[in-house]
């Protein structure tokens, strides 16, 4: 609930008209600062800081520009506008691999390579392979993320993407139990299965719920050593319309519930986009506890 003098929320923030006038203040002290300036400044003065000591300095400069065009502050001109590379970022480039039909039974198939690609020469090819036959295609992760490949031999046979959990997911929240200061502080120790591709030539009984399995253990140890703090909990969306999350299901994934089909920057409070269900697995039984932590 936004407190009786908040002028809008902001990524958790209740931005009050005090905090207004401060900002207006340290604008007044810095007249001839730039904007991304001026949202540094004001990183260090409010200490808001990302999980490894940044600023964040994206989200506020976001927070600026709503005050501006909420008429509270009066942003300096923009010097100018940066290229955006996701907004021209290329597709990517097919890639020929051999796709011999594989059905098989899976102690035929093992031993399995997985391979985490995230940041290293492999790492088109997993771009490639999930653009080509995945139903969604691929889009660059944002935050924090991991791609793997799997291997039978030299023969990739899926893909698998994790990346930072939505921030606000009401059934998941609610079967956690955190509070809101908690969710704040502790999503980044949730990690969400963006991406689950199956090559459509690889027919292998129970190979789905092998690798999510498998997954449960490797993407903790992997995040921790790219990104320096550990994951407690997995999470996935599942089309109802299209799929029947089975392999989640074989694989111990618990049914949390269903999005709203509003998205995150709704505002006319009614569906947008299909309606999904939420799958969770614990990755510890002490999950709730170390996710309900507050400094």
């Amino acid at each position: 609930m936004r407190a009786v003098n908040a002028l809008l929320r902001y990524r958790g923030r209740e931005v009050t008209a005090a905090d207004a006038a401060f900002i207006r203040q340290l604008m007044a002290a810095s007249p001839l600062a730039t904007r991304r300036a001026l949202s540094q400044k004001l990183c260090a003065a409010w200490g808001w800081m990302q999980a490894n000591g940044t600023p964040r300095d994206m989200v506020c400069r976001g927070l600026l520009l709503a005050l501006h065009r909420l008429g509270h502050i009066q942003l300096p001109p923009q010097h100018h506008r940066p290229p955006n590379p996701l907004a021209r970022r290329a597709k990517p480039a097919p890639t020929i691999i051999d796709a011999t039909p594989l059905s098989c039974g899976l102690r035929t198939l093992r031993p399995l390579t997985f391979q985490q690609v995230r940041r290293t020469p492999a790492e088109p090819l997993f771009n490639s392979l999930v653009e080509q036959y995945h139903y969604l295609g691929y889009t660059q992760p944002v935050g924090e993320h991991l791609k793997y490949v799997v291997y039978t031999g030299q023969r990739p046979i899926a893909c698998l993407a994790w990346s930072s959990a939505p921030r606000h997911l009401g059934c998941r929240d609610r079967f956690i139990g955190w509070s809101a200061a908690a969710r704040r502080q502790n999503i980044r120790f949730l990690a969400y299965n963006l991406r689950f591709l199956i090559l459509p030539w690889v027919r292998v009984p129970y190979l789905a719920s092998y690798l999510l399995g498998d997954m449960a253990r490797r993407v903790p140890q992997d995040w921790t050593a790219l990104y320096g703090h550990p994951v407690y909990f997995l999470e996935t969306f599942v089309d109802p319309q299209r799929f029947r999350g089975t392999c989640y299901r074989a694989a111990n994934w618990i049914y949390l519930g269903r999005t709203t089909g509003r998205g995150k920057a709704d505002q006319t409070g009614r569906p947008n986009r299909p309606i999904k269900e939420v799958l969770g697995y614990p990755l510890r039984p002490d999950f709730r506890q170390l996710l309900e932590q507050t400094p």
